[in-house]
């Protein structure tokens, strides 16, 4: 059985696993935060139509409740391995925290929860597109990522790597996949006319 997250508290916010009630407000945050261009970037294309990693969606709720910081988790393919098949790895992101907030630790703790849920849930790498300067206190670096490729336009220099177990990716080698479980599809049922 998958561990539980439990609510931390942290200074005067507390990390949670996101809830249904939480979707709106993140997009509105995820808009806020990062601009209208946020859905053509290249992991987002990995995202799309895809659930995040089960317990690897997290948010930071203020202490009125109010949703002001979100990250999650999904299943990717990290290329292919020695032995030719997939290597199973998360992708990060996106990252958010509401812009007012910036620097006062909710990122960070975050991303602390997310690596160590993730670890916890026996996962072996984690991936994202981001700021080397940030993320490499978290132990990220590009160098975890060197033979592994976004499908789409991005930096280098900004696709990064962590390993949660020791030499995880060596030898993984080319395009990153998507390979979570999709959005359930809406149902239509056709229109008919009584007569």
């Amino acid at each position: 059985m998958a561990p539980v997250l439990a609510e931390i508290a942290v200074q005067s916010f507390v990390i949670a696993e996101e809830a249904s009630f939480d979707v709106s407000a993140r997009e509105a945050l995820l808009d806020r935060a990062m601009g209208p261009m946020r859905k053509k970037k290249s992991s987002e294309k990995i995202r799309r139509n895809r659930l995040p990693a089960d317990g690897l969606a997290l948010v930071a709720r203020g202490d009125a409740g109010t949703l002001i910081g979100t990250v999650r988790l999904w299943h990717v393919d990290a290329g292919i391995g020695a032995d030719g098949r997939g290597v199973p790895a998360l992708l990060l992101g996106p990252l958010a925290v509401e812009p007012g907030l910036s620097g006062k630790g909710v990122g960070g703790a975050l991303m602390r929860a997310a690596i160590a849920e993730a670890a916890a849930r026996g996962h072996g790498a984690i991936l994202l597109v981001g700021d080397p300067e940030y993320y490499a206190r978290f132990g990220f670096s590009a160098d975890k990522a060197e033979l592994l490729v976004m499908p789409g336009p991005f930096e280098r220099r900004r696709f990064l790597g962590l390993e949660l177990q020791a030499d995880y990716l060596s030898g993984a080698t080319g395009v990153l996949v998507a390979s979570g479980r999709k959005l359930p599809s809406a149902r239509v049922k056709p229109f008919r006319r009584a007569a």
